[in-house]
Formats: C-alpha cells, structure tokens, sequence
C-alpha cells in the first residue's frame, strides 16, 4: 500500500459567475494561461453540499507553468451562484483570500497597478518582516500577493500562481489539527496577537486577531511537486466579534473560494488518517466510482473533509492528466514511481495547453 504522502497544493476553487470572464481576467493578472483539463458535466458526488441534488457545472483547472498551484475556476449551469448575503470581513469562516506568489513583490505591485487592477492600500509588511499586498478581482475575490522561493520555469511573468490560502477559525488550537496535524504544516513563522497594520485596508483588517503563519518543514517530494513548489498556510481567529460562516446558507461552489485542494499519493492510507484523528472524508470518489473518477482530460480519485469549522479541503490522487492534449499524450501516474518528480521537461511541456481566452 502508498503511503501517504502531499506533493503540494494543486489549487484553489473559486466559484464564479462567468468561466471565461473570470479566467480571462486570472490570465492577465496572474498568468494563469495553462489549461490542464475543462469538463462541463454534472458534480453527482458532492451532494453533501449541494443541496442534496447533483448540480450542472463548467470547471476549469488553470495553471501558471512558472510554479505554484493552479485555479479551479468553477461555474454553475442551470443555477445562478449565490453571494455570501453580508460583507466579509478578514477572520470570517472558511477561506477569505488566496495566496499567490510574486517573484518580486515591488515589480508585482507595480505591474498590477499599472495594469488598473484594485489594490486594496499598498505595499505593508506582514509580522515576519516581509512586504506583501492585497488586491481584489472583478469579482470580490482578495488575494494576497506574497513573495515566493520556489519557481519551476520562467515563463517571463511577474510572479506565479497559488502559494496558499488565508482561513478564518474560531480556534487556531483546533484548526492545527488539520493544518499540521494533516496536512503538514508543522512550521510556525509567526503566531502574534493584536492588531496588524498591514491587514487596516482589507475588510475587517481593524479588528483584534490571533493570526500565525505555517509553512512545512518537510519538502514536497512526488509527481508534480516541483510545479507546486513550496506553500503556506495563514490562520486568523476574530477575538473581537463573533465571525460569520463564509459559506452561510450557501452550495459548494456559489461565488468565492470553495475549497483548497491538495494533490496526494496513498489515498488509502490518508483516509485512515484522517478517520483516526476525528476528520473523517465527507466525500470519496471511490465510493461510486471505482478507483478512477472522470474529470474529463484527466482522471483520479478525489476526496474532502472538513476542518473544525467547516472550511472544505479536498484531496486529489491524480490517475490521467493530459500533457500535450493536441497530440493525445497524457501521463498515467499509476505506472511510475510514487517517489520520484515527473521529469521537468515533460511538465514543461504543458505550455503547449495555453488557453487562448
């Protein structure tokens, strides 16, 4: 049997109203260019959090080949996505904003601002001395624009794709348990109370929080790893008000960030993990399935769960996943060794799926 092992953060859901339309603007801003599968048929195993029905949808998953992990950029069909029914703040439930990587934070800030896109303040400095900034899409989503150490290709674009995600807990003590205790983020750069001067020009970014900082102090070995590169995860607990569930009377896939997917080896394994230590999946493809679930141009088995307070994490063991779809060649990673990186030049050679918008 696999061990378990995580090869990185694959992607960030994000629910939008229109695919094309968001993935233009995504393109354009974070040059998330590279399209590794599209399906547009019905999610029929999410049905915990879809209304008990299975829902019509477009998905794409989008990549920046410079590093990082990609979008799943995610439209409802035959529904239109609802929004959260109030404002969020900063320390609300579930996940507020995406992390995405700069290779160099001041040519970032500049370039997206000459590109008109809405910077929300400027240039601030986190607790662990380092500059960052947030800026918001045509579609109110945050992202936080943080310098990353780990690039794969350069691909001459300012910075890179998903490093992250900024959750919202009622308690970090409790949230470890998956944000460490699971998934591996066993390093703490800052874990600081107060208030944080560089989150004043967000939503919410006056309160008083409990906010920490993990990264993994283990590499990310496996697959596609190399392409993922390194990432972090930023926690922060409301401790002046009582924080609302971002998803709220809301489906899995209305407008936001709808999930934080994780790439995996040793599903079996993971879901024994996970059951032992009180997290149990809430959705497993296997269940319906088989060993091998459809997405399309790619295949694999795909599970979640659930932290303390709801917030979905998915796991994906990837089967299938097309490289240079004109040609018909895709890679089968259940014939290759678990342990070893997929060589470079052949994830390179998904530059060759740009999507032309």
């Amino acid at each position: 049997m696999i061990e378990k092992r995580i090869t990185g953060i694959q992607q960030i859901g994000i629910g939008v109203k229109n695919l094309n339309e968001a993935w233009k603007w995504y393109k354009k801003a974070f040059g998330m260019d590279i399209r590794v599968f599209e399906d547009d048929t019905v999610a029929e195993l999410m049905l915990p959090y879809t209304g008990g029905e299975p829902r019509q949808r477009h998905a794409a998953l989008a990549v920046n080949i410079q590093g990082g992990g990609g979008f799943e950029i995610w439209q409802y069909k035959g529904r239109i996505p609802e929004a959260a029914a109030f404002s969020l703040q900063v320390g609300d439930l579930g996940i507020f904003a995406a992390k995405v990587k700069s290779k160099n934070i001041r040519n970032s800030f500049q370039e997206l601002s000459d590109a008109g896109v809405s910077i929300l303040g400027g240039l601030v400095t986190a607790p662990n001395g380092k500059q960052h900034f947030f800026v918001k899409d045509p579609f109110n989503n945050i992202f936080d624009v943080v310098e990353g150490n780990s690039w794969f290709h350069d691909d001459k674009k300012h910075g890179g794709g998903t490093y992250g995600a900024i959750i919202g807990v009622t308690n970090i003590d409790l949230a470890l348990k998956v944000y460490s205790g699971i998934l591996g983020y066993d390093h703490v750069e800052y874990d600081e109370t107060g208030e944080f001067g560089d989150l004043y020009k967000i939503p919410g970014g006056t309160g008083k929080f409990r906010r920490i900082l993990l990264s993994h102090s283990l590499k990310r070995t496996g697959g596609f790893s190399r392409l993922f590169g390194e990432s972090k995860i930023e926690l922060i607990q409301a401790l002046d008000r009582k924080p609302e569930y971002i998803f709220k009377n809301r489906l899995w896939g209305d407008l936001g960030f709808i999930h934080l997917c994780f790439d995996i080896q040793g599903m079996k394994e993971l879901k024994k993990e996970c059951t032992e230590k009180g997290f149990p999946f809430t959705v497993d493809s296997e269940v319906k399935s088989g060993e091998s679930f459809d997405m399309g141009e790619a295949a694999g088995h795909f599970s979640y769960i659930e932290d303390p307070d709801g917030t979905l994490i998915e796991f994906v063991e990837t089967h299938r996943v097309p490289i240079l779809k004109k040609l018909g060649i895709s890679i089968n990673m259940t014939k290759r060794d678990p342990l070893k990186n997929l060589p470079d030049w052949l994830v390179k050679g998904m530059r060759f799926n740009r999507f032309k918008g």
